[in-house]
């Protein structure tokens, strides 16, 4: 895990005209995708400068799995960092928020933030312990538009059209889909972006499954997303090091034309934004195609969210590095940083009018209205620890993908009954 004692010579510069001010420390956790590496640098730049008195220690943790243990384990034992950055949804009921985290519920900061985002971070009995880091996120399939010109491709609506330009791209000799199993938590892009047309195809598919009644091995629609992972893999579409490449180099591959397609959310703009610029509007952006080309739509994700620690050692300076970053200063912080990436959920934060061509691609989705839906994870608090696992195995050929998701529903029943909900017993 990446460590490091944040005394930039920005902040070492500001630090030594004022010397002799109190000094405070902040510890800060945060994932090591290299857009959140420079949001955090950038803002613990910009709140440094305003508040010289301030030091920094931050630790970069991996995605996926590991990094969630390492979440869980710093905050069972007390030693979490004084904020940190983590998802919302499903996987936020289950750290257990009223005991391990800091409300802020009654904090003005949170006069600046949507009611969207606050849903989706709000406990059982009513608190919230978080704001927005970063945009929404679309989930889909970045293109390089390069590709699509040169063999005078379509943007697909269906899984059959999908595949049919894979077949066409292959022909042509190039790499039609990057995967990123080094990554492990990149290989659940096909499930988990898949849900808006679960959704289309069964309206009540969330409310029955939280119920304990609906299952993805018996759902059609829910199935796919396993299904498309083996169809790719069958058809010989993937990148000859598809099990040791890293999300890193899946954003290089689609940005630069070593493949045609990566399946991923849309804050990985930054990604590109961050290590190869020169290549940031070769990339063009798509909702995961579906069974039917008449009900596509794009699956949302809220953004990541960062917290405070109920452990914090400095709690009151814990809440104010929370209230810049969501203040529309920290949201302009950020976007100087990575790019736009999406909308941002911050009062007065709004995009420019000249951002990348994938997140032009995608606004559309939110403008005409009707054709999205927030993933699963946002309107249940259902998520299996094990998917990533899963969905390495499909899109490896190791299991079948009606064996995944019958796993994947044994695999969710612990978290539902540890979180008490009716019908689990």
């Amino acid at each position: 895990m990446k460590h490091l004692k944040m005394t930039t010579t920005a902040i070492a510069t500001v630090m030594a005209l004022n010397s002799s001010a109190h000094a405070q420390m902040l510890t800060i956790l945060a994932g090591d995708t290299p857009d959140t590496i420079a949001n955090i640098e950038a803002l613990v730049a910009a709140f440094g400068k305003k508040n010289p008195d301030v030091s920094f220690d931050v630790e970069f943790r991996p995605g996926g799995a590991d990094g969630d243990n390492i979440v869980k384990s710093r905050l069972a034992t007390g030693e979490m960092a004084g904020v940190f950055t983590y998802n919302t949804g499903s996987l936020f009921q289950a750290i257990r928020p009223d005991r391990n985290l800091m409300p802020i519920t009654q904090e003005d900061m949170l006069d600046r933030v949507a009611d969207s985002f606050e849903a989706t971070v709000t406990s059982p009995d009513g608190e919230i312990f978080c704001v927005p880091f970063g945009a929404a996120m679309g989930g889909g399939i970045f293109y390089n538009r390069g590709i699509y010109n040169e063999l005078g491709l379509e943007v697909p609506r269906s899984w059959d059209e999908f595949m049919s330009n894979n077949a066409k791209i292959a022909e042509a000799g190039k790499v039609p889909v990057a995967q990123t199993y080094g990554d492990t938590w990149t290989s659940q892009l096909f499930v988990l972006a898949d849900y808006y047309n679960v959704q289309a195809a069964e309206p009540d598919f969330a409310k029955r499954y939280t119920a304990n009644q609906a299952k993805y091995a018996e759902s059609e629609a829910a199935m796919r997303g396993f299904k498309y992972l083996q169809d790719v893999f069958e058809a010989g579409y993937l990148n000859e090091d598809f099990g040791a490449a890293s999300f890193p180099d899946g954003m290089r591959m689609v940005a630069t034309g070593e493949a045609a397609h990566y399946p991923m959310l849309t804050f990985a703009v930054g990604t590109v934004q961050q290590n190869n610029p020169e290549n940031i509007n070769d990339i063009g952006f798509f909702a995961q195609p579906g069974a039917s080309a008449d009900t596509n739509g794009l699956t949302v994700w809220m953004p990541t969210a960062m917290y405070a620690s109920k452990d914090a050692a400095e709690p009151e300076l814990a809440k104010e590095f929370l209230s810049f970053v969501a203040s529309q200063e920290g949201c302009e912080v950020m976007m100087a940083a990575t790019g736009a990436t999406g909308p941002y959920l911050i009062d007065g934060c709004s995009l420019p009018a000249d951002v990348p061509v994938a997140i032009a691609d995608m606004l559309p989705y939110f403008q005409e209205g009707g054709n999205t839906a927030p993933a699963l994870e946002f309107v249940s608090p259902i998520k299996g620890p094990n998917l990533e696992n899963l969905t390495v195995e499909v899109g490896s050929g190791i299991r079948s993908a009606e064996d995944a998701a019958a796993l994947y529903d044994l695999d969710v029943v612990k978290q539902a009954k540890q979180l008490g909900l009716p019908g689990w017993d």
